[in-house]
């Protein structure tokens, strides 16, 4: 995996999937190692992408200081990633938790940003993350599918505080399909999130929402905020807070896709997204006054 170097000492590591443009992507967890974005449903087919593991996740080194854990503190982390692959401007890709860490990069490097993409971006950074009520309505969406019975109680027990989930129980609320892959996904998840630092990337010191809104609105990329039709972290209504907080920003939902809609609908999540990213690239490369 190539690696770099973050401003405090810390080698972080990135995999890279396809040709063409790159396509610098963040995961979320918060704090799960990229291999579990796979190339984002054939994504990698129509950009190259560059999935950064966040400090200590995947092949990225644990950091000295744990606090540098947390969101705001590796801004840098994606700016030094823009300087070692030599781009002016960056298109970048964040899924869920990765979604507050891309607009703290965009809020605070506007113009090195070409294109954003944010896919089903429970907005934490804004101070609205979605609610216990909102994930259990969505939830009860899946009412009828021959796991339910037995899911819903742990699930709603789980949003109340009882403890840890099985992902095994919980885990289809979180995917459009729950089949073979998706079981697969969710079994990977704990080998591949970082616990050390998992509470502190999304502590409530890193957000500073009034003045994230502000700067928001000075984005002049291309946003595309992508959500789930069933997710319920976030809603559909709730992601929309997301679009809009930009001055311009597209906001589409995705027929029965959860929370990792490559997986649910490979096609047409490569299609939405490629087919922005395309547009957004002609409108970068248009003369400007």
């Amino acid at each position: 995996m190539p690696i770099f170097t973050a401003p405090d000492g810390t080698e972080l590591a990135y995999r890279e999937a396809g040709e063409g443009e790159p396509l610098v992507v963040l995961p979320g967890g918060p704090l799960r190692a990229s291999a579990y974005l796979g190339d984002l449903g054939g994504l990698a087919g129509r950009r190259r992408l560059i999935l950064l593991d966040l400090r200590g996740t995947g092949g990225s080194a644990r950091p000295a200081d744990p606090a540098t854990y947390r969101c705001d503190r590796q801004v840098d982390d994606v700016e030094a990633l823009r300087v070692h692959l030599g781009r002016e401007r960056l298109d970048v890709l964040a899924h869920s938790a990765g979604g507050s860490l891309a607009m703290l990069y965009a809020a605070r490097h506007p113009h090195r940003v070409s294109g954003l993409v944010l896919v089903t971006v429970n907005p934490w950074a804004l101070g609205r993350p979605a609610t216990a009520a909102e994930r259990l309505a969505a939830a009860r969406l899946r009412r009828g599918e021959p796991w339910f019975d037995d899911a819903f109680p742990a699930f709603e027990a789980w949003l109340g505080g009882a403890g840890e989930a099985d992902p095994a129980v919980v885990g289809p609320f979180f995917h459009g399909r729950w089949d073979d892959a998706a079981r697969a996904h969710e079994a990977a998840a704990d080998e591949q999130t970082c616990v050390e630092g998992e509470d502190r990337f999304l502590d409530p010191a890193a957000f500073d929402p009034p003045a994230l809104r502000a700067a928001l609105t000075r984005v002049a990329a291309p946003v595309l905020v992508l959500a789930g039709e069933l997710d319920g972290g976030p809603r559909p209504e709730r992601a929309r807070l997301v679009a809009d907080a930009f001055a311009h920003a597209e906001f589409a939902v995705q027929p029965g896709a959860g929370h990792y809609p490559w997986l649910d609908d490979p096609d047409r999540f490569t299609g939405r997204v490629g087919d922005f990213l395309e547009a957004a690239g002609r409108a970068d490369a248009a003369p400007r006054d």
